[in-house]
């Protein structure tokens, strides 16, 4: 476990972007809708098109990864989950199960790579440095390591405290790629984890005794928490109106293109993410 500052020493330099915060939606989204947007996105900031750095929030979602899909039972855990009025979607970035609501903010840097030669250790460094950052008003307690027991568990997992409250994963394209993190704010980190051990049990079923066992993360509730509940933050908004001065600390925030809020293609970009991730087993 290493404290998230002295592990930054050496990160990508954060480029001048277009701040680009998605209004909240009701529960009808579709939780995909958002990952299209980035694809697309991804693809403009490939062709030239400024950095952006895309916020976003659902009400109540589901998004799995592609391992867990392949789960013996995903396609009837997740149309449970659905039933209960939760949007869920299998994401093109790795990563695995995370439950998304209100109190959970979404942040994704989509960066351009014209060499194809990224760093993804720096840049998931730099992706957890400017977590890191915006909490110093609360707590200056974020480290970077893998939190067993957590979901979606990964080396870049950030803590306080020795439980986990922000994961990241990476996306790539042909010439531009995304650096895509979700950080828990408001709300009970226990109780999305909970949610999500209940979707691994229903995914996985009950295993004959002597065969072996499905692979998917055993998710504890205890390493979990929330930034309300680790370091008294007090909202989502006041977390990221302290992002936002991070982010005019280090680089300048440009105004966002206007194609940006209504993107050409979004529903056939939603078609092809559901048919190549969500029907394969």
């Amino acid at each position: 476990m290493e404290n998230v500052h002295s592990s930054a020493e050496k990160t990508t330099a954060l480029p001048d972007l277009q701040w680009y915060e998605a209004p909240l939606t009701d529960t009808r989204m579709d939780v995909l809708s958002p990952l299209a947007w980035e694809e697309l996105a991804c693809r403009q900031v490939g062709k030239g098109a400024a950095p952006v750095l895309h916020l976003w929030r659902h009400p109540s979602a589901l998004v799995i990864g592609h391992r867990d899909r392949r789960l013996p039972y995903a396609p009837q855990a997740m149309e449970r989950v659905r039933s209960a009025g939760t949007s869920v979607c299998v994401r093109p970035s790795g990563g695995a199960a995370v439950m998304l609501d209100r109190g959970v903010l979404n942040l994704s840097l989509i960066l351009p790579n014209p060499q194809r030669a990224i760093s993804l250790n720096e840049d998931f460094r730099l992706m957890a440095g400017l977590i890191a950052d915006a909490l110093a008003p609360w707590s200056a307690e974020a480290q970077t390591g893998e939190i067993t027991g957590s979901f979606c568990p990964g080396d870049y997992d950030v803590s306080v405290r020795g439980r986990k409250f922000c994961g990241i994963a990476q996306r790539r394209q042909a010439k531009a790629y995304i650096i895509t993190a979700f950080v828990m704010i408001e709300g009970s980190g226990a109780e999305r984890a909970q949610a999500v051990q209940q979707f691994y049990a229903a995914a996985a079923g009950d295993t004959p005794a002597g065969a072996p066992q499905p692979d998917y993360p055993r998710v504890n509730p205890a390493t979990m928490g929330s930034l309300a509940e680790l370091a008294g933050v007090p909202s989502v908004e006041a977390y990221t109106a302290s992002l936002r001065r991070v982010i005019e600390s280090r680089a300048t925030i440009l105004p966002v293109d206007g194609s940006l809020a209504q993107p050409q293609g979004l529903a056939e970009q939603m078609a092809a993410l559901r048919e190549r991730y969500d029907s394969q087993v």
